[in-house]
């Protein structure tokens, strides 16, 4: 199981539309085969930075959920929505892998 974190740097006067944002990945990340643990905008701290936040078996299930989310209508909705509204000014991710008890099989 790898984990993906995606840290978006937000326009802070936007967060609402980034907020919108999140809701619809909530809806079509686990019909596209990612077990998601969230995505989260700021409430204290920098007003920048946001997170999403999902679980995958490999990185070959990774390609499959993103070719998922690109021809899903909601998807492609929400992805057109970003690049229109441009809220999100980058983003990058980083898989992890669990490496500590006792929430995870540590093989």
């Amino acid at each position: 199981m790898i984990t993906c974190v995606i840290t978006y740097d937000i326009d802070p006067n936007r967060r609402e539309l980034f907020d919108e944002y999140a809701r619809t990945w909530g809806q079509c990340s686990p019909r596209c085969g990612a077990d998601l643990i969230g995505y989260f905008s700021p409430h204290e701290g920098s007003t920048t930075t946001a997170y999403g936040i999902y679980s995958l078996p490999s990185l070959a299930h990774y390609e499959t959920y993103r070719a998922c989310l690109a021809a899903d209508p909601l998807g492609r909705e929400n992805y057109d929505f970003a690049r229109r509204e441009g809220f999100i000014r980058s983003e990058s991710r980083l898989f992890v892998k669990l490496a500590s008890a006792p929430h995870g099989d540590l093989s």
